[in-house]
This record gives C-alpha cells, sequence and structure tokens, in this order.
C-alpha cells in the first residue's frame, strides 16, 4: 500500500512538472545598452527626462523599462505612485534619493496625462518631501521603490542617469 501511494505522488509530481513545462511561453524580450544609450542621447542635458523605452505584459501584469536622465541643473519635484513599484538601476553619476516621508505641496496628475497612460500610472507630485529616509546613490545601485512610497532627488550631482522597471500589476501603462 504504501508503495502505491509513493508512487501515485511519483506520477502525480511528474506530470504536474509535464504541464509546467508544456506550458507555452512568450519569447524574452533584450533591451542593449545601444539600445539604452539611444534613448538616453535624446534627453535636453539640463533637464530631468524620463522614457519609457520598452512595456510589455507578462500574463497578470505588465513590466516596463524606461531610462531617466536627472540634471542638478533642473528642478527637482517630488512623486508618488499609486499602484506601481519602480526599480532603480543607477548607470551613471550620483545623487541623494529620500524615500518615505510626507510629499509637500502634493497635486494629482491628470488622468491624460503621458506620465501617467506611458511611465507611473495614477500618481502624485510634489515640491519636496518633509521626513523621509535620505541614501546617497552612485553608480551600480539598485533601489526597490514600492508603490506608494513618496520619492525624491534632494539633490544630483552634476547629473545621474538611471534604468527604471516598472511593476504594473494593473496593467496600467501603455505597451510599447
Amino acid at each position: 500500500m504504501r508503495k502505491t501511494i509513493l508512487a501515485a505522488a511519483l506520477i502525480l509530481c511528474a506530470a504536474t512538472l509535464q504541464a509546467q513545462t508544456s506550458k507555452p511561453t512568450a519569447p524574452a524580450i533584450v533591451l542593449t545598452a545601444a539600445d539604452l544609450q539611444a534613448t538616453l542621447k535624446k534627453a535636453p542635458a539640463d533637464s530631468v527626462t524620463d522614457q519609457a523605452v520598452r512595456t510589455i505584459s507578462v500574463g497578470n501584469l505588465n513590466v516596463g523599462v524606461g531610462i531617466v536622465h536627472r540634471s542638478g541643473k533642473a528642478p527637482q519635484t517630488s512623486i508618488s505612485h499609486d499602484e506601481l513599484t519602480e526599480i532603480y538601476h543607477v548607470l551613471f553619476g550620483s545623487g541623494t534619493l529620500v524615500t518615505g516621508g510626507t510629499m509637500t505641496k502634493p497635486e494629482r496628475f491628470p488622468a491624460d496625462s503621458p506620465t501617467v497612460k506611458d511611465l507611473a500610472g495614477p500618481s502624485m507630485r510634489g515640491a519636496g518631501v518633509q521626513g523621509g529616509v535620505s541614501r546617497v546613490l552612485h553608480a551600480g545601485d539598485v533601489v526597490i521603490i514600492p508603490a506608494g512610497t513618496v520619492h525624491y532627488f534632494s539633490s544630483v550631482d552634476g547629473a545621474i542617469d538611471y534604468e527604471v522597471m516598472r511593476v504594473d500589476p494593473g496593467k496600467l501603462l501603455s505597451l510599447k
């Protein structure tokens, strides 16, 4: 009896693995360093520019990749995204990122704005952040910013460029 139960369990596990491995999957998407650099070159030098490179559906959610150029000469504003988690990977430069705390002078982005449709979903922006935790970011650093977390660069040392991965469980962003 014990051997029969063990054999049945092994068959069930093998069938489950077979079903999982034979499920059709989407092909991988590759964004080359050249793709990202070409997008970065479009950014005016003394600005803050956030550009969507690619957004795809991966089953139950969308995943987007963007590139941000942030000049220390440009005004910095705070932002918070209602439903999107962002992951920053710093490519060049450094700056001080403040996360958490309270947004000052908050205002909601219009629902039809490119920021909402293509970059971040429903979001608030503000003049800055009171409180929060400050961290200096350098090339190579990665930071995960959960949905609803206020974030803001309080200072930028010359300029900072970073890749942004956007996790969109509500499928709010336009596919690109």
